[in-house]
């Protein structure tokens, strides 16, 4: 028997008026093929199904919604925490049998910046075909809006959580930058955006750009680039990017 395919399904970016944004991010192709799909593997199935159940407003799904089966997977590193050892091959028996499989993360694409990778892997050890459609990705939209070089970038994941340690990867990426003329590019827990915003007004060089994306594609998104000298003038203290803390952003830096 063929083994089945495997679909990367890209997510919107936020949750708010899921249903509206659809036609929006998401190319009709994407969209009706997750309507197609009965076998998930998610990054987290209440959200999963949020998401299916807007795609069920536009395209009906060809598999109701309480019959689709879903395993939820969220990543090698995150199970090592809480001592699972469910092999990723595991995942996909659905695969295995000829199914077609969906991938969905939380939130933009698959595989990047989302423990979907090792699954990904997974499936290609088993020798099935790894379809990655088109969607959102924060990291792609903040780079292109940016103004910043495109053509050299690096996307480094989260920084570290301690101040102190925080800010001493700040600047050797901004060393990095500088030597590179390369753009660095990284996200954060939206509930620390207060905290990485003043880390890095207060450890980058004046002439450094720094771009800052919030609510990339939703109605409230903002992007703008300024040089830290400029982000220290619109942003002489904490309360002044309060509206900024719990949105999910992204941050790019030239040197």
């Amino acid at each position: 028997m063929a083994v089945g395919t495997l679909f990367l399904i890209p997510n919107t970016l936020g949750a708010e008026g899921r249903a509206e944004q659809l036609p929006w991010v998401l190319p009709a192709a994407t969209i009706k093929q997750a309507a197609k799909l009965k076998y998930w593997i998610v990054e987290d199935a209440k959200t999963a199904r949020a998401f299916l159940k807007a795609i069920d407003s536009l395209v009906s799904l060809a598999t109701p919604l309480q019959e689709i089966e879903m395993q939820e997977w969220r990543g090698l590193s995150q199970q090592a925490k809480y001592n699972q050892k469910t092999p990723p091959e595991k995942l996909l028996q659905a695969l295995l049998a000829g199914h077609p499989m969906g991938l969905m993360s939380d939130a933009g694409v698959p595989g990047v910046a989302d423990p979907g990778a090792e699954i990904i892997l997974a499936a290609h050890r088993l020798g099935a075909s790894v379809k990655p459609l088109v969607g959102p990705s924060s990291i792609l939209l903040g780079l292109m809006a940016s103004g910043l070089n495109g053509q050299q970038f690096a996307f480094q994941g989260y920084l570290p959580n301690q101040a102190s340690a925080r800010i001493a990867r700040l600047k050797k990426l901004e060393t990095e930058s500088r030597r590179l003329r390369q753009t660095q590019i990284w996200i954060e827990t939206p509930y620390r955006n207060a905290a990485m915003i003043t880390a890095c007004l207060q450890s980058l060089a004046p002439e450094t750009l720094m771009c800052i994306g919030i609510d990339l594609s939703l109605t409230s998104e903002s992007i703008q680039t300024h040089t830290i000298t400029e982000w220290r003038k619109r942003f002489p203290n904490e309360n002044t990017y309060a509206e900024l803390q719990n949105r999910p952003a992204i941050f790019l830096l030239l040197a």
